[in-house]
């Protein structure tokens, strides 16, 4: 065995030294200059080693395959001892300069200087790695749900097409060695050929492009950047549920608010600034104006709410509307009021029960009404008559004590109003107070639908 070895290294080192004593790699390698030189290409994706949205460049490392004839490489592999290739530097033989047309990256090194097979009928393999920059149009529109598409295009940088012609080894790109990416998936690497006429020259220039179809795995930025806007947007609504006398409804909605803004800033860092707004962003500023608008209202509707004996009253289609109707249709009833007892049959039991003006040890009610103050001058005036016919001699005393009791009846009088007015500006405040917890109970029930249907569609937008 070793002793074969060595006859076919003798014919080897022989082979080579006929092959190239005269040879030249800088002159295209065919015997007519009018012929075309065909090279077939051949592109293996290997792995993606990374998507740069922002800078809309891809990085990917591909295993490059060229095959062609070289006129003068060729020998009689019986003279040789049956030697049928060999295995020589790529730098010594005639390569067809062919790059990457739309690299982005900003070393011009020459290609790795891999071995070249050169077969025994002139057909020379060149088999180079090559990790790959290439500028890639980038579309955010649906991000995180989005498919790219990146282009590679291959071509001769100085022989047009009648000189060098590009041949498809494969009808698309090799993808049986590719390494799976975390972040993206492969859905084809179709390979087109195209010849075109640049401006510059009238001769034509073939190339091949490949075109790398992307699909983005979104699991990452659905459980990082939707989920928690979406748990984040549900809590808007709420807002309006707290107590009004809480003091927290502004407070939730601003720091709902700046929580997405976080969102927002995290997401435009790693888009590039184009004018196709994400999916998702859209969602975050629908999102932050639905919030904004929600503060906005509560602070109105905290106003509302606060409304004094100095406020007007409430009018009476708001009478109507909000407390009659849509009191009901929202559950909200005053305190001791349910779905089954009118509205109007509770009040008439509270002026009822409310209207004395205080109760005694004893349980007899005093005096509580402007008709009961008039029937109690009454009385007083009738003693007093009574007790100056038939008491005369005592004037001044029944003088003074008429005095008394006139001075009694009109101290009663201005507590029966104090309270009377006292009681009616505190209803007044409690139904402003009712039209405030009935808007609070509308516009949340509105924004969760609002919040749901965003929700909904940005997940059908995703499907």
């Amino acid at each position: 065995m070793n002793a074969v070895e060595s006859a076919k290294g003798k014919y080897a080192q022989m082979l080579f030294n006929e092959l190239f004593e005269d040879y030249s790699n800088a002159l295209r390698p065919v015997e007519d200059t009018d012929k075309v030189l065909n090279v077939t290409l051949q592109i293996t994706l290997s792995q993606i080693k990374d998507m740069d949205e922002r800078n809309q460049i891809l990085t990917a490392y591909l295993w490059i395959r060229q095959s062609w004839y070289d006129a003068y490489l060729k020998w009689d592999k019986d003279k040789y001892d049956g030697l049928d290739s060999i295995r020589i530097p790529s730098n010594l033989v005639w390569r067809p300069d062919i790059v990457l047309y739309n690299k982005a990256d900003d070393d011009f090194s020459e290609p790795v200087n891999t071995n070249v097979v050169l077969r025994y009928d002139g057909k020379i393999t060149w088999d180079a790695p090559a990790i790959t920059k290439s500028s890639c149009v980038v579309d955010v529109s649906y991000f995180p749900f989005d498919s790219q598409q990146c282009n590679l295009t291959f071509g001769s940088w100085t022989y047009n097409g009648n000189q060098v012609d590009i041949i498809n080894s494969l009808d698309s790109g090799d993808l049986s060695d590719f390494v799976e990416d975390v972040e993206w998936e492969i859905h084809g690497m179709p390979a087109v050929k195209n010849v075109i006429t640049y401006g510059c020259c009238s001769e034509p220039y073939p190339d091949v492009t490949f075109t790398l179809i992307l699909k983005r795995k979104s699991s990452f930025y659905i459980f990082n950047l939707l989920l928690p806007c979406i748990l984040i947007s549900f809590l808007a609504p709420l807002g309006f549920y707290l107590p009004a006398d809480s003091g927290e409804k502004v407070s939730l909605g601003v720091t709902v608010l700046l929580a997405l803004t976080v969102f927002q800033l995290m997401v435009a860092e790693i888009m590039p600034p184009s004018e196709n707004v994400p999916l998702i962003g859209k969602y975050y500023i629908a999102t932050m104006t639905m919030i904004t608008a929600s503060t906005a209202l509560t602070i109105i509707i905290m106003n509302v709410h606060h409304c004094g004996s100095e406020a007007k009253p409430v009018p009476q289609w708001a009478r109507v509307v909000i407390l009659d109707y849509m009191s009901k249709i929202f559950f909200v009833y005053d305190v001791g009021e349910n779905c089954t007892s009118p509205r109007r049959e509770k009040e008439q039991e509270h002026r009822l029960e409310g209207g004395d003006m205080c109760r005694g040890g004893d349980g007899k009610s005093h005096l509580s009404s402007r008709n009961d103050d008039s029937d109690l001058k009454e009385n007083l005036n009738g003693n007093w008559n009574k007790s100056f016919g038939v008491h005369g001699e005592n004037v001044r005393e029944n003088v003074n004590c008429c005095s008394c009791y006139k001075m009694l009846i009109k101290n009663i009088e201005y507590i029966a109003n104090c309270v009377r007015d006292h009681k009616a500006n505190r209803a007044k405040g409690i139904e402003w107070k009712k039209v405030a917890k009935v808007m609070d109970r509308f516009f949340m029930w509105i924004f969760f639908i609002m919040v749901f249907f965003m929700s909904v569609l940005i997940i059908g937008k995703a499907a």
